[in-house]
């Protein structure tokens, strides 16, 4: 249940508390007022943007139920994954979870989404037509993108991705792909960015999802990117292994991606639960890539949900205040400025072209006065505006997507 009440018709918070750095204004957080219609004493609650959620795997989402991870691994999830996307994900199963999803996103506050679709054919040809029908029915609530995802094993500017690609820039997608350290990999990502550029595409990677401190395609993207002149928007995602490496080469690496203005994203909740997973052991590494000092170079650096309920992480439900408040522990981002609201708001908005000003009209409102009420509670009774009036912010029944769940 909200916390407050909101009269009916265009309103006036007044008493409310905003950081300054998303109002261009000096200093951590201000009392200020946003909109222009009736007045309302907010008593200082704390108004953010609606949030972008710019790496998530919509297709994926609320499997678990039915293919757990048998041990925890990246590899249990890349198997069980697999597994149950050959047996299971017809359009009308995908399209069912892709739906509940964005109903607790919606729910939540999000209003902008970026999802990887396993491209695989002939999942390519499912998932992406799927992936069409609900952004025309979610247009006005949640923008939608959609980013093609393979293994940098199945990229070729011939046969079966070139037909994946295809389908990509027919959906006006983001062209996609995992790298890792294949022996060609160099020459792999200069041939995808080429492709990208010939298809109009930005491209959005998955990188270095591991803490092998030998893995450093990282710097490869970024390198291919100086070299050939690559415009779009390039994306990448995880970097975990930037915290496994010698610090020398790690920094040196941050100074290519900020030369090249890669847009970086951290996945620290599914980074949690996979990386340095060994049974009966403490984890002692954690895999969240070098936020601090990717910021202090002026890399655009923002945070995501990534997986939810399934393989690649058993737990989420697509909130992104969520991720702030776990990214805020597992990151140390406390005690480090006032601007780190930005990579869940402005930020993730900048990098996939969806940024809109904070107003009144389209925004979250929190009960919490300041950062240790926002971040100590799940703040359940949040009030979300669109378009000027409080949703109903009733979340979706588990037992929906009990039919689905029937192992076959």
């Amino acid at each position: 249940m909200d916390f407050k009440i909101m009269p009916p018709g265009p309103l006036r918070l007044d008493n409310v508390t905003v950081p300054g750095c998303l109002i261009g204004q000096p200093g951590d957080l201000v009392r200020t007022s946003l909109g222009d219609g009736q007045p309302i004493d907010m008593a200082g609650a704390m108004v953010l943007p609606c949030f972008t959620d710019m790496h998530t795997h919509l297709d994926k989402g609320h499997i678990w139920p039915r293919s757990p991870n048998p041990d925890g691994t990246f590899m249990g999830a890349l198997t069980t994954v697999g597994a149950d996307r050959t047996a299971r994900w017809s359009a009308e199963d995908v399209a069912a979870r892709m739906e509940f999803s964005l109903r607790s996103a919606y729910a939540h506050g999000t209003a902008a989404i970026r999802t990887h679709l396993d491209a695989i054919a002939p999942q390519d040809a499912i998932s992406f037509p799927v992936f069409a029908a609900k952004r025309e029915e979610w247009a006005g609530r949640i923008t939608l993108q959609a980013a093609c995802l393979i293994g940098a094993e199945d990229f070729s500017t011939v046969g079966a991705f070139r037909c994946t690609a295809d389908i990509v820039a027919s959906h006006q997608g983001v062209l996609g792909m995992v790298t890792y350290p294949l022996p060609d990999i160099a020459q792999r990502i200069r041939d995808f960015l080429g492709m990208a550029e010939a298809l109009n595409l930005s491209a959005d990677f998955h990188v270095d999802e591991t803490l092998d401190p030998a893995s450093n395609t990282l710097r490869l993207i970024a390198e291919a990117v100086l070299e050939t002149g690559f415009s779009a928007p390039v994306v990448v995602g995880h970097c975990c292994s930037l915290s496994a490496m010698p610090e020398g080469e790690a920094l040196a690496t941050l100074d290519l991606v900020a030369k090249a203005g890669l847009h970086v994203v951290s996945l620290p909740m599914c980074n949690l639960y996979l990386q340095d997973r060994q049974p009966h052991r403490t984890p002692r590494m954690r895999g969240i890539t070098l936020v601090h000092e990717m910021k202090a170079r002026g890399t655009n650096v923002s945070f995501a949900s990534d997986n939810t309920r399934d393989p690649f992480y058993a737990y989420g439900d697509m909130d992104m205040l969520e991720v702030m408040r776990e990214a805020t522990r597992i990151g140390h981002l406390d005690h480090t400025g006032s601007d780190w609201v930005k990579a869940f708001t402005v930020n993730p908005a900048n990098a996939i072209g969806t940024a809109k000003a904070l107003d009144s009209a389209n925004c979250v409102i929190f009960r919490a006065r300041n950062w240790n009420e926002l971040l100590a509670r799940p703040q359940s009774d949040r009030i979300v505006i669109r378009h000027g009036r409080p949703i109903d912010r009733t979340l979706p029944d588990y037992a929906e997507l009990d039919p689905l769940m029937e192992r076959p």
